[in-house]
């Protein structure tokens, strides 16, 4: 009896265990995202254990933007963060997004530097213009030359990404860069020229995140944890801004006092933001932003469907 006994409690034990294992495989998300520092929450909630708590496992893999849709596609990444126009992008390009949360709009964490001898934008035409292609700053900086009177046809792009951007200019290569903190800080700090911000575009570069329609179907107690979770991030933020900057700043190599200072240039969306944004202004500025996208050739043809791309149901 007491073999037969210690049998079935250790099958017992190794159906729980392998149990355990699935359910712990079921609830793993990868996000990618980049350093940007309207994302750091998500980090915050990771380090600690809001998204644990929350009955899911979080990893974060930091790569370009015009790989992350790649990525997704091919079942590497189950979420992805970036702003609505790249989102736009990738709909285009055949890979479905449907945005389920509002992370971030910049509010002056983007910039258009350029040398001294640039006195405005008009002067840009037939510079030579550092830009990651694929991304925000390639849409960005289209729409400022749009609403200037230019076209992105009317300078020279060169492809880098925001942090080699920034780097370049820093070192005196190219007429100007289009770049986002942390690396618009190390501009600053080199007293580069900044001709334009995103404060003076408000509301244009917003950052959403982002999973496939089959994904959220399959999966919705897991998209709303990971929803969940970003509000209570925010809220540990309120708590103890000294410790969450601190743990924030870490991921992006950066001190917790030039955090503080990028953070300044970025508004965090709470539920109540996300609610308001989702249902009332999305459907409007994702429509403006197609259509800049599509004149600017950014995208060759317009995504299947708008409305698809936004689900509100998990800020509610």
């Amino acid at each position: 009896m007491r073999k037969t006994s210690w049998m079935a409690g250790a099958l017992a034990a190794a159906v729980a265990g392998l149990c355990a294992v699935s359910a712990s495989a079921q609830t793993k998300v990868t996000v990618a995202m980049s350093g940007w520092t309207g994302f750091a929450p998500i980090t915050l909630a990771k380090e600690t254990g809001i998204f644990k708590k929350n009955g899911i496992e979080v990893e974060i893999k930091k790569m370009p933007t015009s790989n992350r849709h790649q990525a997704m596609a091919a079942g590497e990444v189950q979420a992805i963060t970036t702003t609505v126009d790249t989102h736009l992008l990738y709909a285009s390009s055949g890979v479905d997004v449907t945005q389920v949360l509002v992370l971030d709009s910049s509010h002056g964490g983007d910039g258009i530097v350029v040398r001294d001898a640039i006195g405005g934008l008009a002067d840009l035409k037939g510079k030579q213009v550092a830009v990651q292609y694929g991304g925000v700053p390639q849409f960005w900086l289209a729409y400022v030359l749009k609403k200037n009177g230019l076209s992105i046809g009317d300078v020279q792009t060169v492809n880098l990404q925001p942090s080699d951007a920034a780097n370049a200019f820093v070192a005196g290569q190219f007429d100007a860069a289009v770049t986002y903190e942390p690396y618009l800080s190390k501009v600053r700090e080199a007293k580069g020229k900044i001709i334009v911000t995103s404060d003076q575009t408000p509301g244009v570069i917003i950052d959403t995140l982002a999973f496939q329609p089959d994904y959220i179907q399959k999966n919705p107690k897991v998209v709303k944890a990971f929803v969940d979770s970003w509000f209570e991030a925010l809220d540990e933020i309120k708590k103890d801004e000294k410790k969450a900057f601190e743990i924030m700043a870490r991921d992006v190599n950066q001190t917790p006092e030039q955090f503080a200072t990028s953070a300044k240039t970025v508004l965090w969306y709470d539920k109540a933001g996300n609610i308001e944004y989702l249902t009332k202004t999305m459907p409007t500025f994702i429509k403006e932003v197609q259509d800049v996208m599509l004149e600017a050739k950014l995208i060759r043809k317009a995504p299947p469907s708008l409305d698809s791309m936004t689900d509100a149901s998990f800020v509610k």
